[in-house]
């Protein structure tokens, strides 16, 4: 029975054998989903995200200037470290909505600067609850309360980490602005 099954799957019909059918579609598929994941950890690099001039031209000049950029440690967070989640489905989705920028960059909707401060709290709210929402999951990647040295933080920065710990708030409730200008129109409540 197994032999018969053998050669029955290897066995040439009129053109291919369903085996080496089988075969070429594995190698197919494989390279495939290589090529596929190759593509979506290239559009995680630096260098793709500042690809368009709204990027480089508008926040990535301010990004340049912050702490995330450059640092006594020398550790550098790039935008998707930010933007992207690391766990595949969630980065899948992710990258889905993100299409949705660049129907806007064929549309020019920030194309200048003006048009660009113009939505700049728009998006940036956007960003914020997206973040709100996953309890600032792509900042824990790199920070989190249980690493923290309090002791080592200025009195007032223990004391807003400490309660902002006990009472389980997340990152950008109060680091906003730590990567990018707040918006002209934003007002903190602190």
């Amino acid at each position: 029975m197994i032999k018969r099954l053998w050669k029955w799957f290897w066995r040439p019909n009129s053109k291919f054998s369903l085996g080496v059918i089988v075969i070429a579609g594995g190698i197919v598929g494989v390279a495939s989903w290589g090529g596929f994941n190759t593509y979506m950890e290239y559009t995680n690099s630096l260098e793709f995200c500042i690809s368009c001039h709204e990027m480089e031209n508008f926040v990535y000049q301010e990004y340049k200037k912050t702490v995330h950029y450059r640092n006594s440690s020398g550790v550098k967070a790039v935008c998707s470290d930010c933007h992207v989640p690391k766990e595949w489905t969630q980065k899948l989705i992710r990258k889905v909505k993100a299409s949705n920028e660049l129907v806007h960059k064929f549309l020019g909707t920030i194309d200048t600067r003006e048009k660009f401060e113009a939505k700049r709290l728009e998006l940036a709210e956007r960003v914020w609850a997206s973040m709100e929402a996953s309890d600032s999951r792509e900042c824990r990647n790199c920070h989190s309360y249980e690493a923290m040295d309090f002791h080592n933080q200025t009195r007032r920065g223990r004391e807003k980490m400490q309660r902002a710990f006990e009472r389980g708030e997340t990152c950008i409730e109060c680091h906003k602005g730590i990567a990018h200008k707040l918006p002209v129109d934003y007002e903190d409540d602190d």
